[in-house]
């Protein structure tokens, strides 16, 4: 009997920021892999790195931000890759910023929005993206994010070590 592979590479990041509507969550729109499709942050885990570091490092090299606050959204974005055959999964992280920070993006990305979570439920091309962001409104929007999840506060100067 055949196996498919699973694989875990990398991390998918949501930044959101508040605003005086609510919250915002940050959408950037691919070049290259899924070229004008409009994703979260995501990128590959280095040798050596923790997968919560690779999630703010990604977000600083992919939209030029930093996040005040780095939750682990206790959730997996998970789907299947024909190409490969194989099941990838990526940890999810909620990353926090501050409403005023500029945002410049990388090659990667040809634009970027900052839209509510109803209009990014619209925009992104994949139901898993849409679970993931749903789970992100009831447990980070909806109510108070868990303190277990916390795993970099800039503003207190602590992170996970």
């Amino acid at each position: 009997m055949a196996e498919i592979p699973i694989r875990s590479f990398a991390v998918s990041v949501v930044i959101l920021r508040k605003v005086s509507v609510g919250y915002e969550v940050l959408l950037l729109r691919r070049n290259g892999t899924l070229v004008g499709e409009w994703c979260q942050i995501s990128g590959g885990i280095e040798d050596g790195e923790k997968a919560w570091e690779a999630a703010i490092r990604e977000v600083r090299e992919e939209a030029g931000l930093t996040c005040r606050q780095l939750y682990s959204a206790d959730i997996c974005e998970q789907f299947y890759e024909a190409d490969r055959n194989a099941i990838s999964i990526f940890p999810v992280f909620v990353g926090f910023v501050d409403a005023d920070m500029e945002v410049v993006i990388n090659d990667e990305h040809s634009e970027f929005r900052w839209v509510q979570i109803s209009e990014a439920l619209r925009m992104v091309p994949f139901p898993g993206q849409r679970h993931v962001l749903k789970h992100v409104e009831a447990e980070f929007l909806e109510r108070e994010p868990r303190r277990h999840l916390l795993i970099h506060d800039a503003h207190a100067g602590t992170s996970m070590k």
